[in-house]
């Protein structure tokens, strides 16, 4: 029996890990926004991650979570975002993501109905990928 666990147990501990794709990393981001896990959220972004959205740019990871986090968190909690279509693109060490969203809900106690893009810049880190830039736009729906 003692043999038959350690059979099992080399199997298992030999088996690959597979790290997470780019568009993964992406999708745990934003899914740990939505489940409120600002620390999950923020250990995918770099340090020096830039930050994009409506004309504003926040220059780092510790500016974005003293800043617009907290109303990303708030946003993502009422509404639901589906990606309608994307893409990825590695090269070396740096990946794109390129993803078209639907976004619904009501915030604010208004309903929200929004097309959005999104581009993802992502830096590999050992065996990981890590956020270096996002840049959100959106539109509300006609």
């Amino acid at each position: 029996m003692r043999r038959l666990f350690c059979l099992a147990f080399f199997a298992v501990t030999s088996l690959p890990v597979f790290a997470a794709s780019p568009t993964e990393v992406v999708g745990e981001y934003h899914a740990a926004v939505a489940s409120g896990d600002t620390a999950k959220a923020l250990s995918l972004l770099s340090p020096a991650v830039q930050i994009f959205e409506s004309g504003h740019v926040e220059q780092s990871k510790d500016e974005y979570a003293g800043h617009h986090l907290p109303a990303d968190v708030a946003f993502a909690k009422n509404t639901s975002r589906k990606v309608v279509k994307g893409s990825e693109r590695i090269g070396g060490d740096m990946a794109v993501v390129i993803q078209e969203t639907e976004t619904q809900g009501t915030y604010k106690g208004s309903a929200v109905r929004l097309i959005g893009t999104e581009t993802a810049v992502l830096e590999k880190k050992g065996e990981g990928w890590v956020v270096t830039h996002f840049h959100w736009s959106s539109r509300k729906v006609k």
